[in-house]
């Protein structure tokens, strides 16, 4: 089992690092050149071009069964929760087959509001309850490991 994350615009990349050592589970973070800060220790960097899609596209490629990826993309989480992958979202809700469609529904119909001209809410912000909530859905999924 490893742990990968879409780290381009990740606010929990800290909790992900300190779990991953704490259960000693490989954390792999992969982001784009654009959002390249430095090298961290004990977690290996996968650098990509700053193109879209391009992060899902690596993650995708290396995900195995019953690894975790953290991600706020709903298409990179769909492919996840099909090869069997453990799907987590920064404020620690998970992805599921059971909700994965809908999510991907919605997401079309904002896309299609937003393209006629139409205003949809954005995501709220992120919260030390976000954070919180997330390190316990982490600590949960690594304790089953």
């Amino acid at each position: 089992m490893n742990i990968y994350v879409d780290a381009d615009a990740c606010p929990v990349k800290d909790i992900i690092i300190d779990l991953g050592q704490k259960y000693k589970v490989k954390v792999v973070i992969v982001c784009s050149i654009s959002h390249y800060s430095k090298a961290l220790e004990n977690v290996e960097s996968i650098i990509v071009d700053n193109v879209p899609q391009a992060a899902d596209m690596a993650i995708i490629n290396k995900i195995k069964e019953n690894d975790i990826v953290i991600t706020q993309d709903y298409g990179l989480a769909s492919i996840a929760l099909a090869k069997k992958c453990k799907v987590l979202h920064h404020t620690g809700k998970p992805y599921t087959n059971e909700n994965i469609d809908n999510l991907l529904l919605n997401r079309h119909i904002s896309s299609k509001i937003r393209r006629a001209g139409g205003k949809t809410k954005g995501p709220k912000a992120f919260t030390e309850v976000d954070r919180e909530r997330f390190r316990m859905a982490l600590s949960g999924l690594l304790d089953k490991k």
